[in-house]
């Protein structure tokens, strides 16, 4: 049940700069106003995020998207039609009037519309749009419960509106529909034979050399989601496949995330993973977390099946990067 006093407050803080952690489909936001300068500052400096690397502004619908983009072409209004609320983000060209930190002086500004109704409460309340990145610090393990962002921010930092654990638990695919054919920048849950379908044009998944990118100041990202290093436990962390994990943990103390579940043995310790790629993608940050807390020499996590599914394609995106030195 939404408690409407409490949304009421959420918007009255942010209308005063402030920052609001709120829930989403798929991870927990660090909300602020989209137009204050000043609290997008904030977002920047709580999170210690780099200011080359671009917000994702949530909106409400296509007439609160239209507020932020300079325009809104067929495509985009083809996809927020079908496809919103929900875990895709689109990048669309910016309003000279949206503050240029949320695109680290980009032309290009992604949108979404979270499929949460706490986060649809929050923007209908505050009749605004907000930016949104993961409520954590900068390229840790993403929050997907309220309880994991208080473990990073204190009340006095942001006030959290707890909607319960993340139904996805992985963050929004992002497209570029102002290239020729559109390109998705990041994969997620939504993938590109959906969004093909859509547009009537030929999308791919994005290769990993071309998504990755190193933490360069003097290089503005177009996108969120764009570094090596990201979602990355605080233990070091390592794929593997089949017996690999013998050798890797050789001499050391391993906290494994399996899928074959094979017998471990003290002093490791390891935790099965569910099968079903929409289950792994939902239980997979916390369970990185559960293996933070292991206090092991290395987390080693058993590569994820090599498939086509867009989910199991946005996992391994996921696994690569927090396991990148």
């Amino acid at each position: 049940m939404i408690d409407l006093a409490e949304i009421a407050h959420a918007a009255q803080l942010l209308r005063k700069g402030q920052v609001v952690a709120f829930p989403t489909e798929t991870v927990y936001g660090l909300g602020a106003d989209a137009r204050n300068p000043e609290a997008i500052d904030l977002v920047f400096t709580l999170k210690g995020r780099p200011r080359n690397n671009p917000l994702i502004v949530h909106v409400s619908g296509p007439d609160m998207a239209r507020t932020v983009a300079a325009s809104w072409p067929p495509a985009a209004e083809r996809l927020a039609a079908e496809l919103w609320p929900g875990p895709l983000s689109i990048l669309v060209p910016r309003r000279h009037d949206l503050p240029e930190a949320v695109t680290a002086g980009g032309d290009l500004v992604a949108v979404r519309c979270p499929n949460h109704p706490l986060a649809l409460a929050l923007l209908f309340a505050f009749q605004g749009p907000l930016v949104g990145p993961s409520a954590n610090l900068s390229g840790q393990i993403s929050p997907t419960t309220a309880s994991h962002v208080r473990e990073t921010f204190s009340d006095r930092e942001a006030f959290v509106l707890d909607g319960g654990p993340c139904a996805a638990g992985i963050e929004s695919t992002v497209i570029d529909i102002t290239s020729s054919p559109p390109r998705i920048l990041r994969p997620g849950l939504v993938g590109a034979r959906q969004i093909s379908e859509l547009l009537g044009v030929e999308v791919r998944e994005p290769d990993a050399g071309q998504r990755l990118a190193r933490s360069d100041p003097a290089e503005s990202l177009v996108s969120p989601g764009l570094l090596e290093r990201h979602y990355a436990p605080r233990t070091p962390a390592k794929l593997f496949s089949g017996d690999e994990w013998k050798s890797l943990a050789a001499g050391r103390r391993a906290a494994l995330l399996t899928l074959t579940a094979p017998s471990i043995a003290p002093p490791h310790h390891a935790a099965a993973m569910p099968r079903e790629p929409g289950a792994y993608a939902a239980a997979l940050y916390a369970a990185l977390r559960a293996a933070d807390a292991q206090n092991a020499d290395i987390i080693l996590i058993e590569r994820p099946p090599a498939s086509g599914d867009p989910i199991w394609i946005a996992v391994a995106d996921r696994l690569r990067r927090a396991a990148s030195p």
